[in-house]
């Protein structure tokens, strides 16, 4: 077994290698740009090399500078993670050439079926049915029209090495296609070094199902099951299961018989995933292969007990597999959410700066990969992550920070499981998706199971405002809230130094306002908890340790859990719980009465100003002074974390000022231009 491995990559999927590393008594080498010197893969490693500057075209994935790491460390193997050079045969090929081991498929492989154009002339070959499209490479962005033309749209733009993604387009008309083709080109350069671009017709209402197999070098290969990853962002996963809510036995052992099939064919030996698309009738087609260790690769471990690292690090030894697929069971019921620095209520653009609080949910101590999931307990959390409370969140990468698994018996169970723990997990300083992924796992359509990967533009087409809960949650929240004000009022009255003969009495009387209700409420309190009685008689019985000043509350609310987390503001809290986002006030009734009486603070006017959405750097700007401009129409392009967003005007207008220009640096808010 090696002595030592390098590991190719930064962040989570480093840090989740180490892990496996050091239970199998393997050191560890971690290499690092500028920008992630103090990053908990650093951290965490028994070794760390500087490559140099935080873009990613100038460090992580510039192939020389890694071989140089891998020199002074004198690392055996090298774990390549996700993205970076991970399906790059010039890496694999370098490596195979310095006698250093490569911990995924051998460069055959790679090339054969990490290249998406290849992969679907070898599963043609092969007579695996395809998707529609051009599978040749194209030139320019009026080739590109022409082909989407010819194919019909919706079309997809994708980079042919892309991965994560990046380097891809939906286009609907010959203008998009214009558009997507160059930013799509441009993503996949910075991205992945690679610049070609292939189109294929988009499947509408599809669902989005992979399958993960593991093979070694003496011909024996497995399939894991199946990842159910429909619901998707920008075409990025955000939420994955396994196994499937919509596959029966029948077509499970179909895709994954076709996917070994597919794998052998290529002399493929590590772990991959055959990526299909599966529609209404559970007919699938191959989309493509990626030759790596996928994001959500936890899910299957979850279900299946089987360590993928682990077993990745075994073959690249030489090592036979020790399962057969009479072995594989999947047992339970696994769900991940994607922890993104993503601000939903900006249309999920980009949010960087530092994690002045990061506390995610209590892990099971007891739960490694390789363990049976069933065998640790009847809940298992598992949260993979590469970050720290005061740690930074770069410009430079992927937004992605967590990924935060949950496993119990029943799909029903693991659902209720990360619901809690999505309320448990709490992060300050940045935008994040957490209120998008707790709103997701409420969702009725998430729930049945019954969803696309258009999940996401059908049921927030305008972007995500928050969630507006029902009434018997507020109701329990309004008792919380009311046990919680008793609670900071009492501390009140103990407050040293007050003036002799006044002393403060706690009303039991209140009205608790939030998402426009008011609830009259009168408290009663014992040593075990405190009961709120509401105006039509019902009565919420609320018990909790919480004290002033925690910003996470575990109650209980006629003894079902509740948790929220908690912030002061003035006569109240505000409180985050299952994707809402409340102002929750507990006011005297005199005082509700007298509220109504205040004139409200609108927001200023910001209708004539163009303002950055997401600190980024303006690759380009498309219009100039004096230009009249129409609703739609494209007037500039930020790029933040190696994705490309074009800003559009959102009303016929004329420009007046444009205050930046491309190469600029921008903060959120800052105004870009301004119309009359």
């Amino acid at each position: 077994m090696f002595d030592k491995i390098l590991i190719a990559n930064r962040g989570e999927i480093a840090c989740r290698v180490i892990k496996t590393a050091r239970k199998m008594g393997i050191k560890t080498v971690a290499i690092y740009s500028d920008a992630d010197k103090n990053a908990l893969h650093v951290k965490m490693a028994d070794e760390a090399v500087h490559i140099g500057p935080p873009p990613a075209n100038q460090s992580y994935i510039v192939i020389d500078k890694v071989m140089a790491a891998i020199k002074e460390s004198g690392a055996q193997a090298v774990h390549p993670g996700y993205g970076f050079l991970s399906e790059n045969a010039k890496f694999a090929e370098a490596l195979e050439a310095a006698g250093v081991a490569f911990i995924g498929p051998p460069k055959g492989a790679i090339e054969a079926m990490g290249d998406k154009i290849t992969s679907k002339k070898i599963a043609q070959d092969a007579n695996v049915s395809t998707v529609p499209g051009f599978m040749g490479l194209i030139e320019d962005a009026d080739e590109a029209v022409k082909i989407s033309n010819e194919i019909g749209y919706p079309v997809m733009i994708k980079a042919s090495a892309g991965g994560g993604g990046k380097g891809m387009r939906i286009a609907w008309n010959d203008e998009e296609a214009r558009e997507g083709f160059q930013s799509s080109k441009n993503e996949a350069a910075n991205s992945f070094g690679d610049d070609r671009i292939f189109i294929e017709k988009f499947v509408t209402q599809p669902r989005h199902i992979e399958i993960q197999v593991l093979c070694d070098a003496h011909g024996n290969g497995v399939y894991l099951g199946e990842r159910e990853c429909s619901i998707q962002r920008r075409n990025q996963k955000v939420v994955e299961e396994a196994p499937s809510p919509f596959l029966d036995e029948a077509t499970r052992k179909a895709m994954g018989e076709q996917s070994v099939a597919l794998a052998k064919a290529v002399g493929y030996a590590s772990a991959g995933t055959v990526e299909f698309i599966v529609d209404g009738e559970k007919n699938f087609y191959f989309l493509e292969m990626n030759t790596r260790l996928q994001v959500e690769h936890p899910v299957t471990e979850l279900i299946t007990g089987v360590d993928l690292v682990e077993q990745m690090i075994r073959v690249a030894n030489g090592e036979p597999l020790t399962i057969t697929q009479d072995d594989v069971t999947l047992t339970g019921w696994a769900i991940e959410n994607r922890l993104y620095a993503e601000d939903p209520y900006r249309n999920f653009l980009p949010s960087i700066g530092r994690l002045t609080r990061y506390r995610p949910p209590a892990e099971n101590p007891d739960y490694t990969p390789g363990t049976a999931a069933g065998s640790v307990g009847d809940v298992v959390v598992r949260n993979d992550t590469g970050v720290y409370e005061g740690g930074e969140i770069s410009m430079y990468y992927d937004p992605m920070i967590a990924k935060l698994c949950t496993w119990a018996p029943t799909r029903e169970a693991a659902i209720e499981a990360m619901r809690v723990a999505l309320d448990s997990f709490e992060v300050e300083g940045i935008g994040h998706n957490l209120p998008f992924v707790a709103a997701v796992m409420d969702h009725p359509k998430f729930v049945s199971g019954d969803m696309t990967t258009a999940f996401i533009a059908e049921e927030y087409p305008d972007g995500f405002e928050g969630v507006e809960l029902p009434e018997a949650d507020l109701r329990k929240i309004a008792a919380a809230a009311a046990a919680m004000n008793r609670v900071s009022e009492i501390r009140s009255t103990r407050v040293s130094g007050r003036m002799d003969n006044h002393e403060r009495r706690v009303g039991t009387e209140w009205v608790v306002s939030l998402q426009g209700n008011d609830f009259p409420v009168e408290i009663s309190a014992d040593a075990d908890g405190s009961s709120v009685k509401f105006e039509d008689g019902e009565t919420l019985r609320v018990a909790s340790d919480w004290t002033p000043g925690d910003q996470l509350a575990e109650l209980t609310v006629n003894g079902a859990p509740l948790v929220l987390k908690v912030g002061a503001i003035t006569c109240g809290f505000r409180i985050r719980s299952r994707g809402a986002d409340l102002k929750v006030h507990v006011r005297s009734p005199r005082e509700a009465e007298l509220v109504k009486y205040m004139p409200e603070k609108l927001p200023p006017d910001t209708s004539k100003l163009l303002l950055c959405p997401m600190p980024g750097l303006i690759v380009k700007v498309d219009v100039e002074v004096g230009d009249e401009v129409q609703e739609g129409q494209a007037l500039c392009t930020v790029e933040a974390m190696k994705m490309e967003n074009i800003l559009r005007a959102e009303k016929t207008t004329v420009v007046t000022k444009i205050n930046a220009a491309a190469g600029d640096s921008l903060a959120v808010d800052d105004v870009i231009m301004e119309f009359e």
